[in-house]
């Protein structure tokens, strides 16, 4: 087993033990350290209260949607609003596979989005290409701050700030505002978005692109209006005057 496989932990949360168990059988055999967790309360204790078996913050979530009690959309909602785990990658498990709920699912700043039934084999595939694309994302990331007025970014900690106040981004709107202000004055396809900041092997509609925007417009505050939406070809990060 390589050393930084070793060192990827991944929590799996879903209410059905049987299907919990094999894959953290499979994940364990492939070289993860993986642990279950068989209610989205149980997971959000664990990630949240630092209870984890070896004491270390997980690598990735595969998270199911539908369970009794909280379900897998709030526990998302709830992990992407909070600043410790708000860039814990997600990948959700479910047989939920409507458009909106695959929309909703991204929305909440998920990976990737694999429906039930699946084969084990498609969720090691999935869990690879999620994972290498981040260590790609991370490593590739400058630790110099990108500034645009009250407006900067953090890559060393990956945090984004607003005039000063912290503002909570899910990893995909971190992703998605990096590209277009460190390249700032390029307008990029929804296309060209949805291949720079989503995994490859994900199916999404270009809507998904949209929705991100949108979400990310509402915590930039006065600079909301620097992402500018170019009719028929795509978005754009400009120096506007807030």
């Amino acid at each position: 087993m390589q050393p930084l496989m070793e060192q990827q932990r991944i929590l799996v949360v879903d209410d059905e033990r049987d299907l919990c168990d094999i894959l953290v059988f499979n994940l364990q055999a492939a070289g993860y350290h993986a642990e279950a967790a068989y209610s989205a309360e149980a997971a959000l204790q664990l990630i949240g209260d630092g209870n984890r078996s070896d004491g270390k913050p997980f690598d990735l979530l595969l998270l199911d949607v539908m369970m009794p009690g909280m379900s897998g959309f709030e526990l998302a909602a709830s992990l992407k609003a909070d600043g410790y785990s708000r860039h814990l990658p997600i990948i959700f498990l479910t047989a939920k596979d409507t458009e909106d709920d695959t929309l909703q699912g991204f929305s909440l700043g998920a990976d990737d989005y694999v429906t039930k039934p699946f084969s084990i084999r498609e969720v090691m595939a999935r869990v690879k290409a999620v994972l290498s694309r981040i260590a790609t994302s991370d490593s590739s990331m400058h630790e110099r701050e990108v500034c645009f007025g009250g407006l900067v970014i953090h890559p060393a900690n990956k945090t984004v700030a607003v005039d000063g106040d912290p503002i909570a981004l899910t990893r995909t709107e971190y992703d998605l505002l990096y590209l277009l202000l460190t390249r700032r004055g390029e307008v990029f396809s929804r296309q060209q978005l949805l291949d720079s900041v989503w995994p490859q092997d994900v199916i999404v509609s270009e809507r998904t692109v949209d929705v991100n925007v949108a979400r990310l417009r509402k915590k930039l505050n006065r600079y909301a209006a620097c992402l500018v939406s170019k009719t028929g070809f795509g978005y754009s990060f400009e120096a506007r005057e807030p």
